[in-house]
């Protein structure tokens, strides 16, 4: 029997930065011939002999005609992981690459609805449509706890305009809604179920509104999400 070696890419920092309170954006060094489809993943570990081998999968959140990868990670520093520890990281340090993976794809237009930073799928697949002029009529809904947990609010804002439309749950103001993406919601800011839905967040919201789009006559084959 043959064993088949997986591909590993050792690369560097280029550089790193807050886009809210906690989530960080990594530029990195990017592979020759390194290829992805805008929406899919890679396993990354830290370079580093205690590291190493922790690998997680994080979203590309660059297009593939730049000269480097981006990722953009929410950084949990109540406990002592691997995103503790990215949030160490300065430029100039190593990640570990694997190969690329990932189910959400862009199929046609449609609404995305992410939780926190189950919005980075979405991110290089709207930069794309942007960059082609393909935008459309694609919406995308954002649940986060606070406005501060907006991930790129401003880059959504100058892409989609009145089509990126935010939901707080715990916080009221006068510009977003306040509550969860539930039935009611999805009926009130959806017309059409018949198109494409996107859904990328923590697995309970998934799967609680793939049952919800379901009932309200999506078709399950136009529902994307991941699949780990």
């Amino acid at each position: 029997m043959v064993t088949i070696t997986e591909k590993k890419y050792v690369v560097k920092i280029l550089n790193t930065a807050f886009v809210t309170h906690n989530v960080r954006q990594f530029k990195v060094e990017k592979p020759t011939g390194y290829h992805f489809i805008p929406g899919q993943a890679t396993d990354v570990s830290i370079n580093q002999p205690a590291w190493k081998e922790e690998r997680r999968p994080f979203t590309f959140t660059s297009l593939n005609e730049w000269d480097y990868l981006e990722f953009t990670i929410k950084i949990y520093n109540d406990h002592q992981g691997v995103t503790n520890e990215l949030g160490k990281l300065v430029a100039g340090d190593e990640l570990v690459l694997h190969s690329v993976f990932g189910a959400i794809n862009y199929f046609g237009e449609g609404v995305f609805i992410a939780g926190g930073a189950g919005v980075t799928p979405f991110i290089a697949i709207l930069r794309q449509l942007k960059q082609q002029d393909k935008l459309g009529n694609n919406t995308l809904l954002f649940s986060n706890k606070m406005e501060a947990d907006i991930i790129l609010k401003n880059e959504f804002t100058a892409i989609l305009g009145k089509h990126f439309i935010n939901t707080l749950t715990n916080e009221k103001t006068q510009v977003y809604d306040n509550g969860v993406i539930d039935e009611e919601y999805l009926k009130e800011k959806v017309k059409n179920f018949s198109q494409y839905f996107y859904l990328c967040g923590p697995d309970a919201m998934v799967e609680n509104i793939h049952q919800h789009l379901i009932h309200l006559g999506a078709d399950k084959t136009t529902i994307i999400i991941e699949q780990f």
